[in-house]
């Protein structure tokens, strides 16, 4: 890949964003813990330090050494990252005397400045510290300041090193994706490459290269991401991609055989696998949700080892692995915790010889759908929600049984047909009911009722990273809770679940 911006990460929330705003630049970037520095720099034409919850006069400080980028790559520092410049470069940086958080609007910005082109005074931008530049780094020259922060911008004379102490990654700054562009394409000269058309056309010969003329096995799932891969793998290896799809007993409702039917008309070569016995076999007793994920998850490689074998000289397992899995399952120490384990992540076990491809590992979800587009993948199908890849597992909060199953399945049907129905589904990003480990009393006729719980989601997001919950009209809750009472049997009870994401996750578990 040409033309590689680098991210280090010192574990702010904020970082996946700041990937998403460039690439939304047409322009490709990595992240990387800023204690993994990768050894080539001479691969990224600009690099971008992100925001951290630690306080550069902390400890605890990350603290990675710049040498062989100060100088020989243009250095955006954002927020920890402008104070980190500072702090360890002759500047001064102390504790806020009041939490510096929220909008803020700048009030002075240096006339013809190379990374405020386009942005006039007045521009809203997003504070996030509670600590302040007091005194900049030696060289500094200041290029914009806030009612409150005197350097809220700089930049280091004698080399293209810029700091800024907002986030022009989140939208509450207004001229952000304006700021990043200046950097990255007027300094940087970065060139805006990263399209569709250019993925396909460069992951099909990068496939074709690493796989020759070996034979691949891919698992489908029904969803975008592993439909994608297939697609891009067919693309690349034709006759060779053998497709599995199995049934792990935790799908929506009689979605195995609608999703086989769907596959039979686009080329692929598709078998199905009924698994469901032996996935409700490998979770029984189990409550945890991780215990429930790498239970899934083992069972899944098991599966696709049986079947593998019976695919005579097979050398690789395709995934439809994408970024905020890969993300979210790394967990170094300074950045971002890892919030949960991904099935699909992390390799494979020494027993099993398959090696792992993944087409789609550096794309996050919204990138894949435009991927599928140039695919002219069907629309409806590229359309459809993500589903968890444990599936109904995660949607079940305790131990998973037969019979709860058969309850969030019928309450997660009645829900997504609901939404198709009432013209809803597309203007949400993600649904699906969860079956709570509690239980209400209730009255149906004359009779008391003492039966489960079940909690309705519906979010809207680009990619996941952060989503906030639907506003969905009160009719069609209302008329949505009383079909699933009246014909699910064993639910007294709905609720509709209104946190957003952060502080919540979109899934429960």
């Amino acid at each position: 890949m040409q033309n590689n911006v680098l991210i280090l990460d010192f574990g702010s929330q904020y970082t996946q964003l700041i990937a998403r705003r460039v690439r939304e630049l047409n322009i490709y970037c990595e992240i990387h813990p800023y204690n993994k520095i990768p050894e080539d720099i001479s691969q990224f034409k600009a690099v971008i330090l992100s925001g951290s919850p630690f306080s550069v006069r902390g400890e605890q400080a990350p603290h990675p050494d710049l040498s062989k980028i100060r100088k020989k790559v243009p250095l955006l520092a954002v927020c920890y990252g402008a104070q980190y410049l500072a702090h360890f470069n002759g500047g001064k940086v102390e504790a806020s005397e009041i939490r510096e958080y929220g909008r803020a609007n700048l009030s002075v910005i240096k006339a013809e400045e190379a990374l405020f082109e386009n942005i006039a005074e007045n521009s809203q931008v997003w504070m996030s510290h509670s600590d302040t530049i007091k005194e900049l780094p030696e060289n500094g020259v200041r290029l914009a300041s806030t009612s409150d922060v005197l350097n809220a911008a700089y930049r280091i004379e004698g080399e293209e090193t810029f700091a800024i102490q907002f986030h022009p990654e989140v939208y509450h700054s207004t001229d952000g994706k304006q700021l990043l562009e200046n950097f990255l394409v007027n300094i940087a000269k970065v060139e805006q490459e990263w399209t569709p058309e250019a993925f396909v056309e460069m992951t099909v010969a990068d496939l074709q290269e690493q796989i020759k003329d070996d034979k691949v096995v891919l698992g489908l799932s029904g969803g975008v991401d592993s439909t994608v891969a297939a697609v891009l793998l067919h693309r690349a290896i034709g006759k060779n991609l053998y497709c599995i799809f199995v049934n792990n007993g935790l799908l929506r409702k009689d979605e195995f055989e609608s999703v086989l039917d769907q596959y039979k008309h686009m080329g692929l070569n598709v078998k199905g696998v009924d698994a469901s016995a032996r996935f409700l076999d490998a979770l029984a007793g189990i409550s945890d949700p991780e215990g429930k994920r790498k239970a899934i998850g083992k069972t899944f490689i098991d599966v696709f080892d049986d079947e593998a074998h019976r695919i005579q000289d097979v050398k690789y397992l395709a995934q439809g692995t994408i970024y905020p899995d890969v993300i979210e399952s790394i967990s170094v120490n300074g950045p971002s915790a890892t919030i949960k384990s991904h099935h699909n992540v992390g390799g494979l076990p020494d027993y099993m010889k398959l090696k792992v491809v993944e087409p789609l590992r550096m794309l996050f979800k919204d990138e894949v759908r435009r991927v599928g587009a140039e695919l002219e993948i069907d629309k409806e199908l590229l359309g459809r929600h993500p589903f968890p890849g444990p599936g109904l597992a995660i949607r079940i909060l305790g131990d998973i049984t037969a019979e709860k199953v058969r309850v969030i399945q019928e309450v997660d049907a009645i829900f997504i047909n609901g939404l198709r129905e009432w013209g809803l589904y597309d203007k949400v990003w993600q649904a699906g009911a969860i079956l709570l480990p509690v239980n209400s009393v209730g009255v149906m006729g004359d009779e008391r009722t003492y039966e489960k719980v079940v909690a309705l989601r519906a979010v809207e997001s680009t990619d996941g990273m952060t989503a906030d919950w639907v506003n969905l009209p009160y009719d069609f809750l209302q008329k949505t809770s009383n079909t699933i009472i009246n014909r699910v049997k064993g639910v007294n009870r709905v609720v509709y679940d209104i946190s957003s994401k952060p502080p919540a996750t979109i899934e429960w578990e």
